[in-house]
């Protein structure tokens, strides 16, 4: 354990000196005080805050959300304590929210902002390091893939965000096993960059010709929202096995007409939150202050946000783009995704579902990464932040970041003929072990409706689930 003397872990540590608090001046009063918090009772007053900021971004009351965005800054800080570094991104997101207002002096700020295709490379690479969440979505899906494939002699296997090729090396390594033989195998990897598609198509040729396996990479550069379904050549006779990772929620975007059409009060006025007196709390943990009705009854049930009027309504893109799939006929299909609710109508669901999601990732860094770690500073900032702000500050089709939680997806792949596919005990046995290796107790994998959650503590972060077409 990395996590310095003093700090304190806000999805699981006690923050009971926060009840004794004496009552905290008015957002307008001078506020040197802030700085005096202990780390505890400053995690506590930093989710009031943003509460406080979201719920006046929400109204439009532009001066009193600077006040507010002006005290977070006191507190929080991106290479300080979970709820510091947390609320620094979330206070970032806020107030790019309010720039959006104005169109030209917010595309002014970003318009020197480069997204280089290293940096994406290297901060995937560093979440695949640092969590064990891929590793498990891997080892289960190799293991459906194998028990489904067995004595197949043909294979093809479609990666819809192949980024990642440790995954494929061990999947061919097993294959070359075989007691029949391995099969002829062919990969087909959809990527929006050639770069990360070349560099998958190296090692794998490489991996395969070294255990004397045939094999064949087929490059598709595409984004998911506009893919050629005609450039994955599937073919008659092969069995066709389709993984995405951590892709499909990006297809369910509405476009702005769409968002009007459904909601009409989406992301306007929440002037009916008030938000508690700082006395009246004495939860410990950040999931019972968000838990516990704290927002005046405001705050969501787990299914609230997804019964929302938007998410409710089927994409179209995402109906046709199941559909599609269905018509290959795949013998399986392996979708790993973000277990949360962050695609509510209103801004406020999205928030107080992000804090706590958010919370036990950084929760996890902060019990296994050293605060002063740079590989962390560059992953918090360049992949959470960025999730972050996009949950946040953004709207209609330009915020892809809409995760849902399992039993949507269940739904979901229900209505377009797919059946479920229990993940097999050996699989799980597998996970299982992966996470006991991986030297900090707070991981665990849970077994739901046949599929499999990868949790932190005890917050479902992540699902695995599998399916065939339905006869």
């Amino acid at each position: 354990m990395f996590q310095e003397e003093g700090s304190s872990s806000v999805t699981s540590s006690p923050l009971q000196l926060f009840s004794m608090m004496s009552p905290p001046p008015s957002l307008g009063s001078p506020y040197p005080w802030l700085k005096e918090l202990k780390s505890e009772e400053r995690g506590l007053y930093l989710i009031h805050l943003l509460l406080t900021c979201a719920n006046h971004v929400a109204a439009g009351s532009l001066e009193n959300a600077n006040i507010a965005l002006e005290q977070i800054s006191l507190l929080a800080s991106p290479d300080g304590d979970t709820m510091q570094r947390m609320a620094a991104y979330f206070t970032e997101a806020l107030a790019d929210r309010i720039l959006k207002a104005w169109p030209g002096l917010h595309k002014a700020l970003n318009s020197t902002r480069i997204s280089l295709v290293s940096e994406e490379i290297l901060v995937q690479k560093l979440f695949f390091e640092m969590f064990p969440f891929l590793k498990v979505a891997f080892v289960l899906t190799n293991q459906a893939i194998i028990e489904a494939m067995e004595g197949e002699k043909v294979v093809h296997i479609i990666d819809l965000n192949a980024a990642e090729p440790a995954q494929w090396v061990a999947l061919i390594q097993v294959l070359s096993t075989r007691p029949e033989g391995p099969p002829h195998l062919r990969i087909t990897g959809v990527h929006q960059q050639k770069e990360v598609l070349d560099q998958m198509a190296y090692r794998l040729t490489e991996e395969a010709e070294k255990l004397d396996i045939p094999f064949q990479f087929n490059a598709v550069i595409s984004k998911l929202d506009n893919l050629d379904f005609e450039k994955l050549r599937v073919k008659t006779g092969e069995a066709l096995a389709i993984c995405s990772v951590l892709q499909l929620h990006s297809l369910l975007a509405f476009d702005d007409e769409l968002l009007r059409k459904k909601s009409p009060v989406a992301s306007k006025n929440l002037n009916g939150i008030h938000l508690p007196r700082v006395l009246q709390i004495n939860q410990s943990t950040l999931g019972e202050l968000l838990e516990k009705d704290l927002v005046n009854g405001h705050s969501q049930s787990p299914d609230s946000a997804s019964s929302s009027p938007i998410s409710s309504n089927p994409s179209a893109k995402m109906d046709n783009f199941l559909n599609a799939l269905w018509g290959f006929t795949p013998k399986l299909m392996i979708i790993t995704e973000q277990d949360s609710n962050h695609n509510g109508s209103t801004l406020m669901e999205r928030l107080l579902e992000a804090l706590h999601s958010y919370a036990a990732l950084f929760d996890c860094l902060e019990s296994t990464v050293p605060r002063a770690s740079l590989e962390r500073l560059k992953l918090e900032k360049m992949l959470f932040g960025e999730e972050i702000k996009n949950i946040i500050a953004c709207e209609g089709s330009e915020r892809k970041e809409r995760h849902e939680k399992l039993e949507k997806w269940i739904q979901r792949f229900d209505l377009a003929g797919f059946g479920n596919v229990p993940l097999s005990y050996y699989g799980m046995l597998q996970a299982t072990r992966l996470l006991q290796g991986f030297g900090c107790d707070g991981y665990k994998v849970k077994e739901e409706n046949g599929c499999v959650v990868i949790c932190w503590q005890d917050r479902a972060l992540f699902s695995v689930s599998a399916w065939r077409c339905k006869r």
